[in-house]
Formats: structure tokens, C-alpha cells, sequence
């Protein structure tokens, strides 16, 4: 176990570096250069060589990525001219939005995907089943922006059930005394683990419905709700674990999509309005934080799937 978690810790590091070093490159190609973009269109070229020499703009590109993540390695994860404020600060005010709304998401996913595919279990090959089936396969294929539209124009707009959007100056507190407006938000962030999680929980019932223990269990005379819940759900939501940690990576992405239609104040929010403003230490800033939160969620789920399943057993 402890020379899987060693080699799972180097795969995480390398694929830290190999993401920000992308976007490092790729933010420091852009027409005109950081400095351009920071100080405007109308900046004369002795404002732009200080500019450059005051953030080590003027070395070569392998130097400054070695500076940043010396940087990075003490803590600092830059300026952010745009919003005038450190990227550090920036990131700690609002991901705590963005945590509590990918927690709610999953926890309401989960709720909604596990009765689902056991309910299709259930009623298999019936009209329930086919019902199901196809609406998970279409919440699956629609896209995070398309859905949420649908539901601002439904509920929001016709209906005038929720509200469209929310204000920048929310805090987490404001947010929390104003459940209705976390309802579509959190919807549209759900749908697509809804869909695939009860897909998945259905094929993973099936499965734990034809092993031996199960007839076992129904040749002692245990009745079916026993079987189907004490028996086949303890064994069958365990790899539920695995896809959980495997999901980060579309649900955090799902998150961005959702922040900026939605215009809530989380760290989704805060990279589109990077990327749009070309503000390069905060994009990077928040590209960490996400790469981080992705390669610790799938590391977490392989730990989690090893306890679970006392018959996992990682090679030394």
C-alpha cells in the first residue's frame, strides 16, 4: 500500500507540472504579452520594459516558470493587477462557494442516482426501466450550458420560480439564507452525475444479483428486500466510490460553466473572468487549485475503494 500511494504521489506531481507548464506556455504567448494586457493598449514602451523587469518578464520562458514555481513552493501564487488583490486571497474568498456548491451537487446526485438504478433493478426490462434509461442518456448527452439555459428560461424566466442569478457581493451566508437560488444551479451541476452514476449503479446490481452469495442468500429462505439491500447493494455501491473520484475532473469542469451562467461568485466564476481578462497569475492560480483538487480526489477514491473492499489489495 505504501509504495502504491508513493508512486500515485509522483503521478500527481508529474501531472501537476505537465498542466501548469501547458497553461504556463500558453498564457505567456498571447498577442501583445502580459504587460500589454495589464497596463492597457496605450502604454509606452518604457512603461512596458519595467512592467517586464519588475515581474521577470524579460527572461526566458523556462527561467520564469522555474521562478514561479519557486514561487509557488513558498506559498505565493502571485498578483493579480486586474482585481488588485493576491491571487492567494482571491482563490480563498471564493472557493469556499465552489466547494459547498460541488458538495451539495454530489451529495444530491448521489441521493437521486443510487434509488434510481436499483429501481431499475427492479423493474428491469419494464416501461420504468425504459423511461429511465432514456432520460439518463439524454441528461448525459446534454451539456452543462444548454441545460442551464433550458432551466433559466423555464423557472426562472416563464415560471418566475428561482431566481436567474446571482449577485457578486454574495457571501456563503447569503447564499445559505437563500435556498431557492441554489436550485438550478445545483441541478444543472447534478444532471450529468445523476445520469451516470444510476447508469452505473444499475449495471453494478445487475452484476451483484448473479453472484453465488446471492443465491445463497435466496436458497436460506431471506426474504427479497433483505437480499436486495443487506446483500447486492453493500457489494454493489463500491465501485461507486471509484467513479466518484473519477468524476471530479467533469464536475469541476461542469462547475465553471455553471458558475459563469449562472454568475455565481465561486472559483468557475473567477477563471472564465481570468481567462477573459487575461489575467495570467490568477488563471494559473486557480488552474492549480483545480489540477490539485483533481489528482486528490481520484488518489482519495483509490484509497477509499481499497477499505471498502477488503479484497483489494494494491501491489507493494
Amino acid at each position: 500500500m505504501i509504495g502504491f500511494l508513493a508512486r500515485r504521489l509522483l503521478q500527481a506531481v508529474v501531472v501537476i507540472v505537465v498542466v501548469l507548464l501547458l497553461v504556463f506556455v500558453g498564457a505567456h504567448v498571447v498577442p501583445g504579452g502580459e504587460a500589454r494586457h495589464e497596463l492597457g493598449p496605450r502604454a509606452t514602451p518604457a512603461a512596458i520594459a519595467q512592467f517586464n523587469r519588475l515581474n521577470g518578464l524579460n527572461k526566458p520562458l523556462w527561467e520564469q516558470f522555474i521562478d514561479y514555481f519557486d514561487r509557488l513552493f513558498h506559498g505565493n501564487l502571485g498578483y493579480s493587477v486586474k482585481n488588485n488583490e493576491t491571487v492567494a486571497y482571491l482563490i480563498g474568498r471564493y472557493l469556499p462557494r465552489t466547494l459547498f456548491l460541488v458538495g451539495l451537487s454530489t451529495v444530491v446526485a448521489l441521493i437521486i442516482a443510487i434509488p434510481l438504478g436499483i429501481l431499475q433493478v427492479v423493474r428491469r426490462n419494464k416501461p420504468v426501466d425504459y423511461v429511465l434509461t432514456g432520460l439518463s442518456f439524454i441528461l448525459y448527452a446534454m451539456p452543462a450550458f444548454l441545460l442551464g439555459t433550458l432551466l433559466i428560461l423555464w423557472f426562472a424566466i416563464d415560471l418566475k420560480w428561482f431566481p436567474p442569478s446571482f449577485s457578486q457581493s454574495d457571501t456563503l451566508s447569503t447564499i445559505l439564507a437563500n435556498p431557492k437560488s441554489l436550485v438550478l444551479p445545483v441541478f444543472t451541476l447534478a444532471a450529468l452525475t445523476i445520469a451516470s452514476f444510476s447508469r452505473y449503479m444499475r449495471s453494478s446490481m445487475m452484476e451483484a444479483m448473479t453472484q453465488d452469495y446471492i443465491r445463497t442468500a435466496r436458497a436460506k429462505g431471506a426474504a427479497p428486500r433483505r437480499v436486495l439491500y443487506g446483500h447486492a447493494l453493500r457489494n454493489a455501491i463500491i465501485p461507486i466510490l471509484t467513479l466518484l473520484g473519477l468524476s471530479i475532473p467533469a464536475i469541476v469542469s461542469g462547475a465553471v460553466i455553471t458558475e459563469t451562467l449562472f454568475n455565481y461568485p465561486g472559483m468557475g466564476y473567477l477563471t472564465t473572468q481570468a481567462a477573459l481578462n487575461t489575467d495570467i497569475p490568477l488563471l494559473l492560480g486557480t488552474t492549480f487549485v483545480a489540477t490539485v483538487a483533481t489528482v486528490v480526489g481520484s488518489l482519495l477514491a483509490d484509497i477509499l475503494y481499497a477499505i471498502a473492499d477488503p479484497r483489494i489489495r494494491y501491489a507493494r
